[in-house]
């Protein structure tokens, strides 16, 4: 029982970070490996400059679904971050004995929330980016992993008790 609490911190912390990467990093969608796009910019890999070059995505064809993706990542992301401080603020004033409710549903919460973004994102994925071939980037990826994680620490809060 003593190994849980710093366990499940470190999967919460290990959520959290793929969620920040997930919903910062520019690689939800890849057309080449020198053209990306993300949720906020398109990239291309400029040769000559040896650098990126990214421009903020103005209005695409899917403009409504990419806008709900943006939102529930930053909700997940916001979620995820409140529950982690919810949970420092009632490892100092529960009672003994207490439950983790308001830090386990703000966690499951997240979880919820970044599984709308991946959801919308793979099933809307030809309206936001048109008939353009490419492949899903490794953001998305985490975006997918850090859905059960999230989810998981959530329930595994909801059933720890604080001990002394």
């Amino acid at each position: 029982m003593y190994l849980l609490l710093p366990g499940l911190v470190f999967t919460h912390l290990t959520a959290l970070i793929l969620l920040y990467i997930a919903t910062i990093h520019n690689s939800w969608w890849s057309y080449t490996p020198d053209k990306t796009r993300d949720l906020w910019n398109q990239c291309e890999y400029n040769i000559q400059d040896r650098g990126w070059n990214c421009i903020a995505i103005d209005s695409t064809r899917g403009e409504e679904w990419l806008h709900a993706c943006q939102a529930s990542m930053i909700l997940a992301v916001l979620f995820s971050s409140a529950s982690f401080i919810i949970f420092l603020c009632q490892l100092y004033t529960l009672q003994k004995g207490s439950l983790f409710y308001a830090t386990g549903l703000f966690q499951i919460f997240a979880g919820l929330c970044v599984m709308t973004a991946s959801l919308i994102f793979t099933l809307h994925v030809w309206d936001i980016h048109g008939d353009q071939a490419g492949r899903y980037g490794y953001s998305y990826i985490l975006a997918w992993t850090a859905f059960p994680v999230t989810l998981g620490s959530g329930i595994m809060y909801i059933h720890l008790r604080k001990l002394e």
